[in-house]
């Protein structure tokens, strides 16, 4: 089988909310398949070491550190403008950035509420929006992280899983609006997956994750990643408006009796 198809070599890309975890892995594993990329983050010196780690690598795609605030609009637009100065164009947009916190539904103050619900979905508005000309040009792709927590819920995230259902939403919607200009928008629901957040916050590294076994309960950043690169790929070509969930083994609560 030829696997020609799975490769995304010369395209180019930003990866939003790259300075470390899932966003991390997908920058570097574009630049590992000849991918040009421009990684952000709300900080400079958060994002400037991936993309000297990317450059200095053998990797054969470049990266292009930049800091933006995906929630200010005029940042955003001078993100995807430094994108095709630098690179000429755009294919790929990744709406990576996001933030979650967890409080119960009545601890949650307006301004709390307010700040998740503007980067997890105000911002894959302006970045999308501002790409937009670019990814039509000669098409394009467009991959949304959302989660379970968007799909199912989640105790003591409601802000976050609304958030990220409404990810989901615009993810559908869109995918129709644009199919006529050539673009695919589709989406990545990802379930526990060891980061750098989840260990800090919890005390689960990556290193306690199994991949013996097919009863898995926690992901890596890396299977995220691939699962990116497939969906900017060609091999995707007949998935459009999708939100593919990558939870490993499905939570099944209740058994019907038998």
């Amino acid at each position: 089988m030829s696997t020609e198809q799975f490769s995304v070599d010369g395209d180019v890309a930003i990866v939003t909310g790259a300075s470390s975890g899932i966003g991390e892995s997908i920058a570097k594993g574009f630049a590992d398949d000849g991918v040009d990329v421009v990684i952000c983050s709300r900080e400079q010196d958060n994002v400037d070491p991936v993309a000297e780690e990317i450059n200095e690598s053998d990797r054969p795609g470049t990266a292009l550190p930049v800091e933006c605030d995906v929630t200010d609009r005029e940042a955003v637009d001078a993100l995807v403008e430094a994108t095709v100065e630098e690179f000429g164009g755009l294919d790929v947009l990744v709406n990576n950035a996001g933030a979650s916190f967890m409080a119960t539904f009545d601890d949650i103050s307006e301004n709390g509420w307010k700040t998740i619900v503007d980067i997890n979905v105000h911002g894959t508005y302006h970045c999308t929006q501002a790409a937009a000309e670019h990814l039509k040009e000669d098409g394009g792709v467009v991959i949304n992280l959302s989660s379970v927590a968007g799909q199912m819920g989640s105790p003591y995230m409601s802000h976050y899983g609304a958030a990220k259902a409404a990810v989901v939403n615009l993810t559908k919607t869109l995918s129709y609006e644009w199919a006529g200009d050539d673009v695919r928008v589709n989406c990545i629901a990802p379930g526990f997956v060891a980061t750098e957040g989840v260990e800090s916050q919890m005390g689960v590294s990556a290193d306690e994750v199994d991949r013996t076994e097919v009863e898995r309960r926690m992901g890596t950043v890396e299977e995220i990643a691939d699962l990116a690169q497939f969906l900017a790929s060609p091999a995707s070509s007949y998935i459009v408006g999708e939100t593919i969930t990558a939870q490993g083994l499905p939570r099944i609560e209740e058994s019907p009796d038998v």
